[in-house]
């Protein structure tokens, strides 16, 4: 597959899906957010709330999840990965695009010819964001981030066996609160 894909990964509030959805519109390609959780979900047979919700993080450590519910055979979760996975490689076969989370970056390794980005930003800056652009009303958005954070780590750690935000794993990482949602933007696309 000779296809050029971005694939971001982001910290939660960091402007990651604002990031991509622009990036793809600047170059003219689809970008895969809310479209790849809908894919899964007809896919699956589970509503898109339970696939957003359920296929981007799992629940406990990595040897209670394994005792307890791998015993019986796969998980849900196991179950979502392996159709987010299928879903993944398919929207990369189509052509260039730009997909956001899901370890999109992990999946395609071996798959695609990648751009994958990781963006940040500090803790402020995100609760900030999550305040302004979500409408978060939690008396404690920080508490929020750091909580969907620990979770997509954990996640990304169960299935990829990598460290999610480690630099060494991502062509480039974007400081968001620094850079703004715009330069991180110009980039991107400058490395295209």
């Amino acid at each position: 597959m000779s296809n050029r894909v971005i694939t971001i990964s982001r910290e939660f509030g960091s402007g990651g899906r604002t990031i991509g959805r622009k990036v793809a519109e600047k170059l003219g390609i689809p970008c895969y957010d809310a479209e790849l959780v809908q894919k899964i979900a007809e896919e699956s047979g589970y509503t898109a709330e339970y696939v957003e919700e359920e296929s981007e993080h799992t629940e406990g450590s990595w040897l209670s999840t394994v005792l307890s519910d791998r015993s019986m055979g796969l998980t849900n979760q196991d179950k979502l990965w392996t159709i987010q996975s299928k879903v993944i490689i398919e929207l990369a076969e189509k052509g260039p695009c730009v997909i956001v989370g899901r370890c999109a970056d992990y999946v395609l390794r071996d798959k695609a010819d990648c751009l994958n980005v990781f963006i940040h930003a500090s803790l402020e800056k995100r609760a900030e964001r999550i305040v302004k652009e979500y409408g978060e009303t939690d008396d404690t958005p920080e508490e929020r981030v750091k909580d969907k954070d620990k979770r997509r780590a954990a996640y990304h750690r169960f299935y990829t066996d990598m460290k999610w935000g480690d630099a060494k794993n991502y062509d480039i990482c974007l400081n968001s609160g620094e850079l703004g949602i715009d330069k991180c933007v110009e980039l991107i696309c400058s490395l295209y």
